[in-house]
């Protein structure tokens, strides 16, 4: 069969099993398959595909049927302008955590009047005066520890350790073979040495008062709300990553209360939590 008319039978296929953007699906599990890009797609729709190539092909289409991710069947997710590895073990980045690394950022690097004022900025300001080391006005980031928990792929820990050159990150996760997918990607992404991983829960055995920012994407959706989490979801995705308990505050208190031990004074905690989790949790006053 044709390029082109594998594309279209494929994008049906997938139609007929309500899998989400079908065209998108088809695409990329047919790039993964030729190992070719989009444009590549576009421009040979009357290449010939091999018996070999239809019948791997086909065995794609038939797991993102089932529901499973995309992102497992090729084994990589972009995140921060980084190809990561990832697997079962680990939670699927999302663009939208990408808004963790953009707000410490934001705290590190501007200065007084270098940005347009907005709530985020301003807050960036309040920190930095506050902050147990000086900023030197339009100067480089100072050295900074940061320990990103619950790495999961390592895309936290990662983006920042590329984004900030001078800090020493670390990263912890409770399963190991979580730990082994984050270490695989650091070394992809040669940041192998920039990163000190521990096997822990959360910050336990993590050393007091010493940290700048302690950052995380953990879980917080309740067990209650479960059968309104999307199906592939609840059902691919590594458990313990998605769910926090009854009601999805547990692991955010828990994390709320040792996060306070190991910031130093004036340090920052920064999360991905949803609006009415937040709601729910008890605010603390910076340290």
């Amino acid at each position: 069969m044709l390029l082109g008319e594998t594309l279209i039978s494929a994008i049906q296929r997938l139609t007929a099993a309500k899998v989400p953007s079908p065209r998108m699906n088809a695409e990329l599990l047919l790039m993964f398959t030729l190992s070719c890009d989009r444009a590549y797609l576009y421009g040979h729709p009357e290449r010939e595909l091999t018996q070999g190539e239809q019948s791997r092909y086909q065995d794609t289409l038939a797991r993102r049927s089932q529901g499973i991710p995309a992102q497992y069947i090729t084994g990589h997710q972009e995140f921060w302008g980084m190809d990561l590895i990832v697997s079962p073990a680990v939670l699927i980045p999302r663009p939208e955590t990408e808004h963790v690394i953009e707000t410490v950022l934001e705290f590190v690097r501007h200065s007084t009047g270098e940005t347009p004022v907005t709530p985020q900025t301003e807050s960036a300001r309040e920190w930095r005066a506050r902050a147990p080391f000086d900023f030197a006005q339009g100067g480089s980031a100072p050295h900074l520890r940061i320990v990103d928990i619950g790495t999961g792929s390592g895309c936290i820990a990662l983006a920042l350790a590329k984004e900030l050159p001078q800090a020493e990150i670390h990263a912890t996760d409770i399963s190991q073979d979580a730990l082994e997918v984050a270490r695989t990607n650091a070394a992809r992404h040669q940041l192998e040495s920039r990163i000190h991983f521990h096997e822990t829960d959360l910050l336990a055995g993590i050393e007091k008062n010493t940290f700048d920012f302690v950052v995380s994407n953990p879980p917080y959706v309740g067990e209650s709300e479960e059968e309104t989490v999307q199906l592939e979801v609840r059902k691919f995705e590594p458990r313990n990553a998605v769910f926090a308990g009854p009601t999805g505050t547990e692991v955010i208190e828990r994390l709320l209360l040792q996060a306070w031990e190991v910031l130093k004074p004036g340090g920052g905690l920064v999360m991905e939590i949803s609006g009415t989790i937040a709601g729910r949790v008890e605010p603390r006053d910076h340290k």
